[in-house]
């Protein structure tokens, strides 16, 4: 990267308002040609508003956009497009049911006719090393391979500045790596990337500088290469950030949670069967599973928390009891607690307030229920307690869900199970969301709980958490489990080897050979 070079970008006292809210306040930075600039934040920074103005979504209410120096006004994407700025958003817009081909197709301004469309994707896919059968129909791909397709659609407009947000959330390593070598080689030639990421040893890694924002304003520049992720999270957050302390040494008890063989068909059309399932999660151990998203995850949530009934009823036991075909209620009498992925509508109900969505779990373990009536006291103190233990930003308990940001409900729902001390815990996605230090906060939390002699599963598409928080791992793939390993002796390679299905080229035999074996 030119550092004399003019900025391809420039963005000078930019700030959005809503009701109530400054998304952004007065921010400024420019990005040149060439660069890979890093735009960090936790939830609620003001990232994602930044991004949607300059790609058209939404106009600013003062500042000025500048584009090779010139002032612009991107009146919507197509005229973003036009200018040369590509986006590849965290969430992909694919119809499942139709072609690599046709869903480019369908992404593209212009009509192409196919099989122009199709030699230009190939020559896409060869100079950048993207592999990729057109004729592929979306469903039989990995999320990897999905991720490819937006890629591709963004190159094929030759961008100058490419956007992409959170792109590595639900890839291998081995993806990450190949992902990296694709934008490192645009930079080369000139494309500069704004890269919006929450992993902050990938930022050290691939990007040349970091644009930091914290409540909407810009809190710090910097070269991130010379920083530590420990120090740009704390710009992120403005305040220390708490290690986890987890004690030097203890010993694990007996089995709590034992999954013997568990096989559940799928659930709905895009549904992933569970084929086979066995792992024993100890007192005072969290065990981790890794995955990319829609390997079945969710139906192993299901059917650990009680809201799918096993036909085996021994093929979960806790504490030593068979619960297989027990309701989610029945299990919870019997210790278990769980937090689903989706907290809108699953782990919570946003028209409910803080103190009724208490009660949707804790009334019969906590007594708020009482000769059949509701006791709504008892519900908003503990309400309270939860409020104030996993520091929830709320008006009280009775305030509505729906009214918290997702970091808040987040911490509310994971504050709402550890604080009812389950002998199991059964959590999907457990920081999803929340900033860095409430992560911290949340993690912690599941430490103690752990310590204090309950059976923990952590299931997350977040390989790093799993790494530092877990005891024991597993990899779920297809809907199949993988042996169980140490976190202390565990291979990262092997483990995205196993994330990815065991299809990486450039995997070593033996590593291949130990993938399968487990």
């Amino acid at each position: 990267m030119d550092t004399e070079l003019a900025p391809r970008l420039a963005l000078s006292g930019i700030t959005k308002r809503f009701p109530g809210v400054l998304a952004n306040d007065n921010v400024s930075f420019s990005v040149r040609p060439g660069e890979i600039h890093a735009l960090l934040g936790e939830n609620g920074a003001g990232k994602s508003t930044l991004v949607k103005m300059i790609y058209g979504i939404m106009q600013p209410d003062a500042g000025e956009i500048r584009w090779d120096g010139q002032v612009i006004r991107v009146a919507n994407p197509k005229a973003a497009r036009r200018l040369g700025i590509g986006m590849v958003f965290q969430h992909f817009s694919l119809f499942e049911a139709m072609t690599v081909l046709e869903n480019i197709a369908l992404g593209m301004d212009a009509r192409i006719p196919g099989r122009e469309l199709e030699s230009s994707i190939r020559q896409v896919m060869e100079q950048y090393g993207l592999k990729l059968d057109p004729h592929r129909t979306v469903s039989t791909l990995s999320v990897g391979e999905r991720q490819r397709i937006e890629i591709v659609r963004a190159l094929l407009l030759n961008p100058r500045l490419l956007i992409m947000d959170e792109p590595t959330s639900v890839l291998t390593p081995q993806e990450v790596e190949q992902l990296f070598v694709v934008l490192r080689q645009l930079a080369t030639e000139g494309c500069s990337i704004l890269y919006i990421s929450h992993k902050l040893h990938e930022i050290k890694a691939l990007c040349d500088t970091a644009t930091i924002l914290r409540g909407g304003r810009l809190v710090d520049t910097c070269d991130p290469r010379t920083e530590t992720s420990r120090s740009m999270a704390e710009k992120m957050i403005g305040a220390g950030l708490k290690e986890i302390s987890k004690p030097a040494s203890r010993a694990l008890g007996d089995a709590r949670l034992v999954v013997n063989r568990l096989s559940m068909a799928a659930i709905g059309h895009f549904g992933t069967a569970l084929k086979d399932i066995s792992f024993t999660v100890r007192a005072g151990e969290i065990f981790g599973i890794a995955g990319v998203a829609g390997n079945g995850q969710n139906a192993l949530l299901l059917a650990l928390s009680g809201e799918e009934s096993s036909e085996d009823s021994e093929a979960i036991t806790v504490d030593g009891a068979p619960v297989g075909q027990l309701s989610a209620k029945q299990r919870r009498l019997r210790g278990m607690a769980s937090v689903p992925e989706e907290r809108n509508g699953h782990a919570a109900v946003p028209d409910f307030t803080l103190s009724d969505n208490t009660i949707l779990t804790a009334r019969d373990r906590l007594g708020m229920v009482s000769a059949g009536l509701i006791r709504t006291g008892a519900a908003s103190t503990y309400a309270g307690e939860v409020i104030a233990s996993f520091a929830v930003k709320a008006q009280g308990p009775a305030s509505m869900a729906g009214s918290l940001s997702g970091g808040n409900l987040q911490k509310y729902i994971m504050g709402r199970e550890i604080l009812q001390k389950p002998s199991v815990l059964v959590v999907s996605q457990p920081t999803w969301g929340v900033d860095a230090g409430a992560a911290a906060a949340i993690h912690q939390a599941i430490v103690d709980l752990a310590a204090a002699g309950s059976a923990i599963v952590v299931i997350s598409q977040d390989l790093d958490e799993l790494l530092s928080l877990c005891d024991t791992l597993a990899v779920i793939n297809e809907g199949r489990l993988s042996r169980a390993m140490q976190v202390a002796e565990a291979d990262v390679h092997e483990i995205g080897l196993l994330m990815g299905g065991i299809h990486g080229e450039q995997a070593s035999a033996p590593a291949r050979e130990a993938a399968i074996a487990g």
